[in-house]
């Protein structure tokens, strides 16, 4: 994933910081627009999650932080609802004018109501997910149960969440009450995932029932389980992003040219962590470490796809030579691990000091095969190019390139 930090100005003259999160190589199949939950901050790391997990399908994300929020400029207590909807029509403005018009809005909790919201004004979206998101944008006044009083009575309240302080202005509250979702969502006219979980105790699973029944088709649902509201855990981000991008190819007419590279080579890239994005061809893929050395276990690690690699070309070789051979197999099962083993324990190895790397590959053929078809089919295994590559003389040459630094 590579980014680019942004900033655009709001109706106000507000600077506002933003994050563009985009593939690993070549152009995006199309952008979205991601708003965060009420108080958060674009670089919640539910948010982040997401954003690679779309990147990894060729998704640019935009996600930036509401006015007086996170790195963005102005006084939050002169905020409101129809604000931070009028900040994402902002940033949906920069996209189209630097890059193109999102695709797809994202909103995670009250940032859900608000592209619910901004929809209509957003030339160009074709789909809307929330996740997590209220039906009425004003459930937030739940979270403000004793400052209420005192809002409506000294015009403002200077409260305290998720250990933040924030001043609270009457004229959010009228704000909240005058916004009617109802009709807006059964006009939203864009396909529609409601992403929420069941046992939501910040936004219950209700005002998912009623965003649903309120919307016309297509609209999709897809249950969270036991997700947090905030989604503290990155396997459920992770999910929701994998989810969300498949999702999308039905309903978003993608751009025809896909990312790629060469023909024959395979781009990595490390970032923070043991993260890597793989670029395969026009395949996306992901390793890792597990979480035991450091890594968030989000993908395979190195040797996981060492393994991989070996598993699949035998498995590929077994299948064209029975093919070839008009030979009854079904299908081939091959089950691989990696040690580090002491040379005087190897029977085979020519080595006789020290440590080699010893791979066990153990092969179930299924099907009406005879005894000499089996035998002659474990032969060919070992002649499967990646299994032969393994065993010769390999030459890795390492060079330096020059780095493309992301502009600030």
């Amino acid at each position: 994933m590579s980014f680019e930090k942004i900033h655009f100005s709001n109706q106000q003259g507000n600077r506002l910081a933003a994050r563009l999160d985009t593939p690993t190589e070549g152009t995006p199949d199309a952008h979205a627009l991601f708003a965060h939950c009420f108080t958060c901050s674009k670089d919640l790391r539910a948010v982040g999650a997401i954003s690679r997990a779309l990147n990894r399908q060729n998704i640019a994300v935009l996600r930036f932080d509401f006015t007086g929020l996170g790195e963005s400029e102005g006084d939050f207590a002169d905020t409101n609802f129809s604000s931070n909807v009028d900040d994402l029509v902002e940033a949906a403005d920069y996209l189209a004018d630097h890059h193109e018009a999102p695709r797809i809005l994202i909103g995670h909790s009250l940032g859900g109501a608000a592209v619910l919201q901004a929809a209509h004004r957003i030339e160009g979206s074709e789909a809307v997910a929330t996740i997590g998101a209220p039906y009425d944008p004003e459930h937030v006044t739940q979270h403000l149960d004793d400052s209420l009083e005192e809002i409506k009575s000294s015009g403002e309240a200077r409260i305290s969440l998720a250990g933040r302080a924030f001043t609270i202005r009457k004229q959010f509250l009228e704000d909240l009450a005058a916004t009617k979702m109802q009709e807006t969502i059964r006009t939203l006219d864009r396909a529609l995932l409601i992403s929420h979980s069941p046992v939501d105790q910040t936004v219950g699973i209700e005002n998912a029932a009623r965003i649903f029944k309120a919307a016309k088709h297509p609209k999709s649902f897809v249950s969270l389980d036991d997700a947090h509201h905030l989604l503290t855990d990155p396997s459920d981000a992770e999910y929701i992003g994998v989810v969300l991008g498949a999702w999308a190819r039905k309903y978003v007419e993608f751009s025809e040219d896909e990312t790629t590279s060469a023909e024959g080579e395979v781009v990595t890239k490390t970032g923070d962590g043991f993260r890597t994005e793989i670029t395969a061809g026009r395949h996306r893929l992901v390793g890792d470490e597990p979480e035991a050395v450091g890594g968030t276990d989000a993908g395979p690690s190195p040797y996981d796809l060492l393994l991989s690699a070996l598993g699949t070309c035998t498995g590929m070789t077994l299948r064209m030579y029975a093919d070839e051979k008009d030979w009854p197999l079904e299908e081939a099962s091959v089950r691989l691990t990696h040690e580090k083993v002491h040379a005087e324990d190897c029977e085979h190895c020519e080595t006789d000091s020290g440590t080699v790397e010893r791979i066990e590959r153990d092969i179930e053929l299924t099907g009406d095969l005879s005894d000499e078809q089996r035998e002659r089919l474990l032969e060919i295994a070992n002649k499967c190019p990646v299994h032969r590559t393994l065993h010769s003389e390999i030459e890795v040459s390492s060079s330096l390139t020059d780095a493309v630094i992301d502009p600030v």
